[in-house]
């Protein structure tokens, strides 16, 4: 089918992708939106009645289905219900809420934090409240797309930073006129790349240039730091992080977003953000669940132990097969791939062979550095990560990433 009125520039989008789309599909190269019918053991997963390896997941400590987490969810829901009164502001505060803010804040090392509907709408509000006309915010450059838009929207000035690099960040803070706010914004571990921010010097560049410091820790928490507490701890330097931004919806298995910080800071943020004030509250039983897990990440550290070998045993084994896995240190791993096609065709084949991998392709990254983007997961085991190392091994020589 072709869409009417060619002239016009949304048709012409429709077409673009309906017309990629097509092709994708005819070379079996179409893998996204794939209904998962069943999760078994974290790891596991049933897919168009195959049992397959997930290694496209979030879950990075394997918490999905854990019973501590399943059982808060289910009181929750013979206590409360399926859903709230509304918005936070009026009549959808529910106790669980109030707990599970209080549980952020303890496992942040805060005095406080509030919680969004998700970690997309947290970044787009809290940003845009916080900084306005007039103010400058700084961000890298592979900041997530949360980020870059919350940037536009406050209407600040906004200038980017060449990825990680701290002497392009000094001279982007040097630029900014005495006498206004800046904020500088990142990733904690950055979702495409798997590489950690440089953490010790972006802090000394904050304080000297009298910046606040936003990070975003969607894929750090419960990765990075011995209790899984995220970058700071990881480091070694509690506290110095003004707007302690996360999600509650990789490692931590339910949906939404917050921020810890100054008490302060969290009331401006309670009264004026618009995603809080006009945004139905979470439900009740994600909001246990949530509670629950930043319990037992804290019970539990075997798991982030566990993780860790798992991500090192991914990595060394695809670089020692000859594949380019970038800057990776943690449980993100890129396999790159270099071509959209080959990509696409990677994915392929070891969807085939019962891996659930999935690329990513330009737009999302430049032309160029196409890749698979793999996730490791506390809950596999050693033998299933060799299993999909041999498959992807197999499947690059084929195609011609490897020799």
């Amino acid at each position: 089918m072709t869409i009417q009125n060619p002239e016009d520039a949304v048709n012409r989008r429709i077409q673009y992708f309906t017309d990629r789309l097509r092709m994708l599909r005819e070379h079996d190269f179409y893998y996204y939106n794939q209904p998962v019918e069943e999760i078994r053991g974290g790891s596991r997963v049933i897919v168009r009645g195959r049992e397959m390896g997930m290694y496209a997941s979030y879950s990075y400590l394997g918490l999905i289905g854990h019973p501590r987490i399943n059982a808060a969810a289910k009181a929750a829901v013979d206590k409360f219900g399926t859903g709230t009164h509304g918005v936070r502001t009026l009549a959808g505060t529910l106790t669980i809420h109030t707990e599970l803010e209080e549980t952020i804040a303890s496992f942040k090392h805060a005095e406080a934090a509030i919680t969004y509907s998700s970690g997309y709408a947290t970044n787009l509000s809290v940003i845009s409240t916080l900084m306005g006309r007039g103010d400058y915010v700084l961000s890298d450059k592979l900041n997530h797309a949360s980020i870059v838009d919350g940037c536009l929207m406050s209407g600040a000035e906004f200038r980017r930073f060449r990825h990680n690099d701290m002497a392009d960040l000094e001279h982007r803070l040097q630029q900014v006129p005495q006498g206004v706010s800046r904020l500088v914004v990142v990733d904690a571990v950055f979702s495409m790349d798997g590489d950690v921010i440089d953490f010790p010097p972006l802090v000394e560049l904050c304080k000297k240039y009298d910046a606040w410091l936003m990070v975003d820790e969607a894929h750090s928490v419960g990765v990075l730091g011995k209790t899984g507490r995220g970058i700071e701890e990881h480091f070694n330097m509690e506290g110095v992080v003004d707007i302690k931004m996360g999600t509650l919806s990789k490692t931590i298995p339910s949906v939404g977003g917050y921020v810890a910080g100054k008490k302060e800071m969290i009331q401006y943020l309670r009264h004026a953000s618009r995603a809080y004030i006009f945004s139905a509250a979470v439900p009740p039983a994600q909001a246990a669940a949530a509670n629950e897990a930043f319990k037992v990440i804290l019970d539990e550290p075997w798991r982030i132990e566990k993780l860790q070998k798992n991500a090192d045993q991914f990595i060394k084994g695809l670089k020692g097969a000859g594949f380019d896995t970038m800057l990776t240190t943690t449980a993100i791993v890129p396999v790159l791939c270099q071509t959209d096609e080959r990509a696409f065709a990677l994915t392929r084949e070891c969807q085939h062979h019962d891996l659930f991998v999935l690329p990513v392709v330009s737009p999302a990254v430049p032309e160029g550095l196409s890749r698979l983007r793999a996730t490791v997961l506390a809950s596999h085991e050693p033998q299933e990560i060799d299993y999909a190392l041999g498959v992807i091994a197999t499947a690059g020589k084929q195609i011609g990433i490897i020799p």
